[in-house]
């Protein structure tokens, strides 16, 4: 994939703050920001709505015909899903600098040069802390919550991937948001900007 724009991804825990780091990242470079914004683009390229795409995304099923999809002419919703995603995500990043959040996005680009990969993580401490006073999240246990939405994604990520979430070797870099939000962004940016920089 030939690039000359500059992308970074960000796959995080939940309640690490992945999502308002990349948001205040894109903020301080300039660049355009995209989250949930992929479900409706995704939606769109389907014909599909928005409710639908965002209730099947990232959900893994497995069927007893997944790997014979050819039988019936047909993939798996979720598989479709994945793929018009993808398609979204390279087109945005062949003609903008931009920051996406999650979505397989560093996958989804591997052979990009120009994509500077991150997986964001934190003390589960933290991210319960996170999850309560900043998500509003309100569940009877919300450390058991936070392991069971990373375990969601952690299986659809490695499912459709065939890499493991998480796993270091996969990211140009991994850090703890714990160090604080502010100094995580000013920690990224340089390390983007080295990045960039060997890429000349």
């Amino acid at each position: 994939m030939n690039n000359n724009h500059m992308v970074i991804t960000i796959a995080r825990e939940y309640g690490s703050g992945g999502r308002i780091i990349g948001q205040k990242l894109a903020e301080d470079l300039g660049y355009s920001f995209y989250d949930k914004e992929l479900i409706e683009m995704a939606a769109d390229r389907m014909g599909f709505s928005k409710e639908y795409v965002k209730e099947n995304e990232e959900k893994k099923k497995f069927s007893l015909f997944s790997n014979f999809y050819g039988v019936s002419g047909e993939l798996p919703v979720t598989d479709q899903i994945f793929i018009a995603q993808s398609n979204v995500i390279k087109d945005i990043a062949a003609n903008e600098d931009c920051i996406i959040v999650g979505r397989c996005a560093d996958y989804v680009l591997s052979d990009c040069p120009t994509c500077f990969k991150i997986f964001i993580h934190a003390p589960i401490e933290e991210r319960t802390k996170r999850a309560v006073d900043e998500y509003n999240e309100e569940v009877p246990n919300i450390t058991s919550y936070v392991q069971k939405v990373d375990k969601q994604r952690a299986s659809y990520y490695n499912y459709m991937t065939q890499n493991k979430w998480g796993n270091a070797g996969i990211y140009d870099l991994c850090i703890n948001s714990a160090l604080g939000i502010d100094l995580t962004i000013d920690i990224i940016k340089a390390a983007a900007a080295e990045f960039y920089k060997k890429k000349g």
